[in-house]
């Protein structure tokens, strides 16, 4: 599944939103640089913005909170090492955030270190056992090591947590897909459609789903709207040109299979 980067930096841009009021503990120079940072970060102004959160850091040396938003930035700007000690940083001084250890998870993720991301999200969900997000971060690093089993377990107890949780319901019905249960993934991604209908990616997964079973007309109907949602999703044209050929439809085909070329497709 692709990684959708513009939703990531929106969600990392979420957790910057934290402004410290000015009768916090911390040196007011000190918040003043901090509540910069957040403003400029906001702005996507990313080295600006590690200025401002270093520079917090250098007046008050345990401001907890401008580690961790470094390290969010450091993320935002894909260096994960910094954000790891960033993020290291901030939970030597609390120990007890699960926020950060899901943080930190998350960057070793990317590292594609899955035992040191898989370890952080478990501590996370040990501190906060109602995390719903920590389980779904672990059940991707599960199934990238293949562990299908637990993955479904987490996203299963990640909906249970949070039953709107549609990213959740969108990667359980990925595993489903994957152990060839068609039924029960087109349940789920049906589900995430019902929360996000803006979510061109499940489209695209319902659309394989359908494909799978035969029912081409409602895979075409998924692929047309992963495109209207995102219209470079080569995948989603390559896949329409194979269900309208299987179809007969051979000009369609054709045309599709020429515009996913025109946008760098190539077989995954």
């Amino acid at each position: 599944m692709k990684k959708n980067v513009s939703l990531m930096v929106m969600a990392l841009l979420g957790y910057l939103m934290v402004v410290v009021p000015s009768t916090a503990a911390e040196p007011k120079a000190a918040v003043e640089a901090y509540n910069r940072g957040v403003s400029i970060a906001r702005k996507r102004n990313i080295d600006e913005a590690i200025d401002a959160f270093t520079e917090a850091i250098r007046l008050s040396p345990t401001f907890t909170r401008a580690y961790c938003n470094r390290g969010v930035v450091y993320e935002m700007k894909g260096d994960f090492d910094k954000a790891i000690a960033d993020f290291t940083k901030a939970i030597q001084l609390d120990p007890k955030d699960a926020e950060t250890h899901k943080d930190r998870g998350a960057n070793y993720h990317k590292k594609g270190d899955l035992d040191r991301a898989i370890a952080d999200y478990t501590r996370a969900i040990e501190l906060n056992p109602k995390y719903a997000e920590a389980y779904n971060a672990r059940g991707l690093a599960c199934r990238k090591k293949n562990d299908l089993d637990r993955a479904m377990a987490d996203y299963t107890k990640a909906i249970q947590l949070d039953p709107k949780y549609a990213e959740a319901y969108n990667n359980r019905g990925v595993i489903y897909e994957n152990k060839g249960d068609l039924d029960k993934a087109i349940a789920d991604y049906t589900k995430t459609i019902q929360l996000n209908p803006k979510y061109a990616r499940t489209y695209f997964n319902r659309g394989v789903a359908y494909q799978r079973k035969g029912d081409l007309d409602r895979a075409i109907a998924d692929y047309t709207k992963a495109i209207q949602l995102d219209p470079k999703d080569a995948g989603a044209y390559h896949n329409r040109g194979v269900a309208y050929e299987q179809k007969g439809e051979k000009s369609r085909a054709e045309e599709d299979f020429a515009q996913a070329k025109k946008l760098g497709y190539k077989p995954e």
